[in-house]
């Protein structure tokens, strides 16, 4: 079965994973209903993929004319959380609206986002998921929610002493931490996010420039290690990365030369709780592949 093919290559690589893929746009023939799931429905922690719903509030607002995305907003030391883009500048960095959108998706930027948040407004992004039937899907919060949580939970007044004293902690602490857990941190189900991908790729999330918009960013995104490992280069991705310790996904939308699209989610976690592990981010995007190959040996 496809399903025990694709627990296998993640027992492989070491992890756990949970996947959900489906058509967007299938072929003529393709089959009404037609899925690969692999604990489909099992909440999981949705981390960064979390900012496809952030960017797509925003530019609904843009289309709607509540908000001009070539407003000018400063990111200051106040607002650096560290990592990529404005997020990990050592200096003041002045942009638009629509580049922090960018920066959000294309390289992941927690500054980027929570500033994003700060002006579309978190009920709003709270609503949309209501609105497109994401009933499963909890959001409590942007980046710096995260970071607040994280400190307060180890007892640390700053990165500086967190980075100090998060190592030395047990993993089973480290476990604990509301980040790791769906209950309490932005979390949806691998089925959810392909439901919400689906709805952005057929313009049924909003207008249609917004899911356009929201189309060509997760298009440019950067970073190429995992669903994009598992396809050949005439198949092109859009997509949203997600990490922390132990945990690695990725969900977005892979399009075949034909025209067809499908949409997939994959969620890893792994006993060692570290940001990089290769050989998992490698299995993201083969059990991707399976998945895509067998809706597509269907027919589909």
């Amino acid at each position: 079965m496809v399903e025990e093919r694709i627990r296998e290559v993640f027992a492989r690589a070491g992890a756990e994973g949970l996947l959900h893929a489906v058509p967007v746009v299938g072929r003529p023939q393709a089959e009404e209903g037609a899925e690969v799931a692999v604990g489909a429905d099992e909440p999981v922690v949705i981390a960064s993929v979390f900012k496809v719903l952030l960017v797509l509030e925003f530019a609904r607002q843009v289309a709607a004319g509540q908000l001009d995305p070539r407003e000018r907003v400063r990111v200051t030391a106040a607002d650096r959380l560290g990592g990529w883009g404005t997020a990990g500048c050592a200096d003041d960095v002045e942009l638009s609206l629509r580049d922090l959108a960018f920066f959000a998706i294309s390289v992941s930027d927690n500054s980027a986002a929570d500033l994003l948040l700060a002006r579309v407004g978190l009920d709003t992004v709270r609503l949309l998921a209501g609105e497109l039937g994401l009933d499963r899907t909890r959001i409590v919060g942007g980046p710096r929610d995260v970071l607040e949580s994280m400190l307060a939970e180890v007892g640390a007044r700053d990165e500086a002493e967190f980075a100090l004293r998060y190592p030395a902690l047990p993993d089973e602490r480290k476990r604990r931490l509301s980040v790791l857990d769906p209950a309490r941190t932005n979390s949806s189900t691998p089925r959810e996010i392909t439901g919400l991908l689906r709805l952005i790729w057929r313009d049924e999330a909003g207008p249609a420039a917004a899911c356009a918009q929201v189309r060509e960013l997760m298009a440019r995104q950067v970073f190429r290690h995992r669903l994009v490992s598992g396809f050949p280069d005439e198949v092109t991705v859009g997509a949203k990365t997600g990490t922390l310790p132990g945990l690695h996904m990725e969900a977005g939308v892979v399009g075949y030369p034909d025209g067809s699209r499908y949409a997939v989610s994959v969620f890893a976690r792994t006993r060692e709780l570290a940001a990089s592990r290769p050989a998992v981010d490698a299995a993201i995007g083969a059990t991707a592949r399976i998945a895509v190959d067998f809706l597509r040996s269907k027919g589909v």
